[in-house]
């Protein structure tokens, strides 16, 4: 199990939201690159970026901030989000250096789409669910629809999809701990693996989902907690990679 770093990009900046509230913005630096380099010097084995602005617009607005960090560090994988709704997206994404691109909304409102994408670059795909009261929301969580998270995950696992990103909108960057019942139960449905997201804030959280990794979880995405400083990043991913 791996510990993976955020860096969501809002106006060029590197920020975090509460609950996905884009009017709930703090800004922990004015330059993502930085940051990059932030936890590419901690040990990150993996980097999560998301695009806020491209969620809400359905397009990339920060993707040439993507690619300098793609091409700065070749050697750490990077998993993107934010905006992508089309093929020349992801093939654009993935030309740049980006290991996994991940569908959101479009997975949700189009699921057939995520099967088409998947065939077409195995092992690329990461399908971000994200959920309140067990409900996905779309376009940056600004609506929901009346898709079950737990159903529309088992539709993608027979679609070549490398993971599942699940995050509890209710929980993220609220530092209140994740909701480590719907991640067991979530992991224990499908086959692939599932990432954990939204509520981390301390090691003991991280002992939680540890304890659930045999379950099937395989990351655990933080952000707000080693920003502000109650997680120390390289304790936390010891942590987790410890057998």
């Amino acid at each position: 199990m791996i510990l993976i770093p955020a860096i969501d990009i809002k106006d060029g900046k590197c920020v975090r939201l509460r609950q996905g509230k884009m009017d709930d913005t703090t800004v922990f630096s004015d330059n993502p690159i930085e940051m990059a380099d932030r936890w590419a010097a901690s040990g990150a084995k993996r980097l999560h970026i998301v695009d806020l602005d491209g969620a809400v617009h359905g397009k990339p607005k920060n993707a040439e901030l993507v690619h300098e960090i793609a091409e700065q560090y070749p050697d750490i994988p990077i998993q993107l989000g934010g905006g992508v709704r089309d093929e020349d997206t992801v093939e654009a994404y993935l030309n740049a250096g980006v290991q996994y691109v991940i569908i959101g909304t479009r997975a949700v409102n189009e699921p057939h789409f995520v099967s088409d994408i998947a065939l077409g670059y195995p092992r690329h795909i990461i399908v971000g669910l994200d959920a309140i009261d067990g409900k996905l929301a779309v376009d940056g969580w600004s609506k929901l629809s009346k898709h079950d998270l737990i159903d529309l995950a088992q539709y993608f696992e027979n679609d070549g999809v490398h993971a599942i990103i699940y995050t509890d909108i209710s929980k993220d960057g609220m530092m209140q701990g994740a909701n480590i019942e719907l991640t067991k139960k979530l992991a224990e449905s499908v086959r692939i693996p599932v990432i954990a997201s939204g509520g981390v804030t301390n090691l003991e959280d991280l002992k939680k989902l540890k304890a659930i990794e045999k379950s099937g979880v395989s990351g655990v995405i933080t952000g707000r907690a080693i920003y502000e400083g109650t997680l120390d990043f390289a304790e936390g991913q010891c942590l987790l990679l410890a057998k």
